[in-house]
């Protein structure tokens, strides 16, 4: 995120390390310092003792819905004690054979997707499809009568669809991120899931990681001072012809030099090749028999029926070049009407952290904060013609800062005039009324300088959060400045000149890799439908996963507004748009379409 040398990032992390653990009854001590000796890993009870769950009585019973790159990520992440999957459901070969046996396609994507058979214990395939069920049709896997819940992982403009339609068959929902598609679309999910009461979470991660929880705590606690400013960013080394969201296409393409190329099969025959070179090592014959295997169901995707599941084939309109329902299939991502794009993908989690940061010392507490304005611009500009998608945005948004008075106009104002800009008559101006937090987000393609993360400036300290790994604190006087907490009145600052002692640093050293969230999003939804106790509700549920994706929505029309002639790329958040009770959004003409939309499904469900 920033350029600190390793005795900087030290210094950062033993600050942090030292304001968390710090003895003092202001903070919550005994659970952190329990967090840190545990160092933040998914072993069992960790994330239960931190966000206050317990077991059930019995695993949940669910159907993963959507397998691929995403859902199997969060059955890698699951806990046998909280969840049992009962179902998956998918239509490619690939993502179901990944599903049971892991993706090894590096060594780094086999840790993160380890596949069922070694989540439960199944020594074989054939066990493992004895204990799980397997659908090709969602429709028919939300009616399943052995399920409890679904967890979604589908492209995005199937979010809303299967989430409808499991709520109303009376299962649990836990839906992937973004919300859905559009606004009116989350809304429809978060009026569901109030109407049938189930339970819906969506999954922005970042609310279950202890990590940035701790982070949340040291705002709450006054070290950062009032927030001014919050820089986030997401960059990617993601060019032409080594893009990660144009994966190569089962059967083969035809590329823009008019030439046919089949990079599954050659990777394959590769494969094939290395596994028969005299010599090769027994450890490496397994690897590369996994591989193998893996590859042989990539290919079989060619066979799929793609455009009867909701995929179309087209000709492109910028170069006339024909594409099938399985390209559309494979490259969702790349496309407005099956995925969201850089805000829907990327930004959306980084913009709920910034939320959650600025929350942490709203006026209103326990309420989520909402921006008040976002300007924003991008394009397509390093990528060739086979995409839709942005390849860089450029955000700023206004959110109200600490004492903000909601009553005062956007802008500045004077009140004594009341009109925009220098006056003639006497100022009136109430400072603390106009505070604002400006949120700055960018998310590039073609350069993965500083990576992605998260910056939060205040007027005594800085936190950074980096890659969702770590957290460094700062106090204003620098980066290299080692700092211990001292209680100053009812709050706290870090104190440059305070010694104190360096053990919870070192202590927190080699104790495992850091929880990004996604086992104890999982733990606790489970754990939330297994009291059936309606108060028991997920971190991101319904209404706060819907003001995520009006902010990422908003700030996509934004970037479209942009790139229109006369367009500026501005636009007024509006307080219907974060009520799931309005009818209100901020696509044209969306209101009627979400009323007609509400009104069908209330008859369906015998509500009308």
């Amino acid at each position: 995120m920033i350029n600190l040398t390793p005795e900087e990032r030290a210094t950062g992390r033993e600050n942090y390390y030292s304001a968390v653990t710090a003895h003092d009854k202001m903070n919550r001590r005994d659970f952190i310092v329990r967090s840190i000796a545990a160092g933040g890993v998914t072993a069992a009870g960790v994330g239960g003792m931190y966000f206050g769950y317990g077991r059930p009585n019995r695993p949940v019973r669910v159907c993963v819905i959507g397998t691929g790159d995403e859902g199997s990520v969060l059955m890698g992440a699951i806990n046998p004690d909280f969840v049992e999957v009962t179902a998956i459901c998918d239509i490619r070969p690939s993502s179901v054979h990944r599903a049971f046996h892991g993706d090894w396609s590096t060594p780094n994507t086999i840790k993160v997707r380890p596949g069922l058979m070694n989540v439960y214990g199944w020594k074989t395939e054939d066990e493992a499809r004895r204990n799980v069920a397997i659908y090709k049709d969602w429709e028919k896997a939300v009616q399943d009568p052995n399920i409890d819940g679904v967890i979604i992982a589908t492209p995005l403009f199937l979010h809303a669809p299967i989430a409808v339609a499991a709520m109303k068959a009376g299962k649990h929902v836990l839906c992937e991120k973004l919300m859905a598609h559009n606004v009116a679309q989350c809304k429809l999910m978060t009026r569901t899931a109030a109407d049938t009461n189930t339970l819906l979470s969506v999954g922005h991660q970042r609310h279950y990681s202890i990590l940035y929880d701790n982070a949340v705590n040291l705002i709450k606690w006054g070290l950062l001072g009032e927030i001014h400013h919050i820089r986030a960013q997401w960059h990617r080394n993601n060019a032409p012809g080594k893009d990660s969201w144009a994966l190569p296409i089962p059967g083969g393409e035809i590329a823009s030099d008019g030439k046919r190329y089949d990079k599954i099969k050659d990777q394959l025959n590769s494969f094939i090749k290395a596994y028969r070179e005299p010599g090769t090592a027994p450890k490496d014959l397994k690897t590369y028999e996994k591989q193998i295997a893996q590859w042989q169901q990539w290919d079989l995707d060619k066979t799929v029926e793609a455009d009867k599941h909701g995929y179309i084939a087209r000709t492109d309109v910028y170069d006339d070049r024909e594409r099938s329902a399985i390209e559309e299939m494979v490259r969702w991502r790349l496309w407005d009407r099956t995925g969201g794009g850089l805000m829907a993908e990327l930004g959306s989690h980084q913009l709920d952290a910034a939320s959650i940061f600025i929350s942490a010392l709203s006026r209103q507490t326990g309420k989520h904060v909402h921006p008040l304005t976002v300007h924003a611009v991008g394009g397509r500009h390093i990528f060739p013609k086979d995409r839709d998608a942005d390849d860089h945005v450029y955000c700023s948004f206004e959110f109200p800062g600490q004492g903000y008075d909601y009553n005062f106009d956007v802008g500045y104002k004077d009140k004594v005039n009341n009109f925009p800009g220098p006056s003639t008559g006497v100022p009136s101006f109430e400072v603390a009324d106009n505070k604002k937090v400006v949120v700055t987000y960018s998310s590039i393609n073609g350069n993965g300088f500083g990576g992605y993360g998260e910056v939060v400036l205040g007027t005594k300290g800085t936190l950074v959060l980096d890659r969702e790994k770590e957290v460094m604190l700062y106090p204003i006087a620098g980066t290299s400045y080692k700092a211990r907490v001292k209680k100053k009145g009812a709050s706290a600052i870090l104190d440059t000149s305070a010694s104190g002692d360096a053990a919870p640093a070192k202590a927190a050293e080699g104790t495992g890799p850091v929880s990004r969230g996604y086992r104890e999003e999982i733990e606790h939804w489970a754990w939330c439908i297994s009291t059936g106790d309606p108060v028991n509700q997920p971190r991101c549920n319904g209404p706060v996963a819907l003001a995520d994706a009006v902010i990422a929505l908003t700030a996509k029309q934004a970037i479209a507004n942009s790139q229109k002639p006369g367009g500026n790329g501005f636009i007024q958040f509006q307080p219907g748009w974060f009520d799931y009770k309005s009818d209100e959004v901020p696509e044209a003409d969306g209101a009627e379409a979400t009323k007609a939309m509400w009104a069908k499904e209330r008859k369906e469900l015998g509500l009308a």
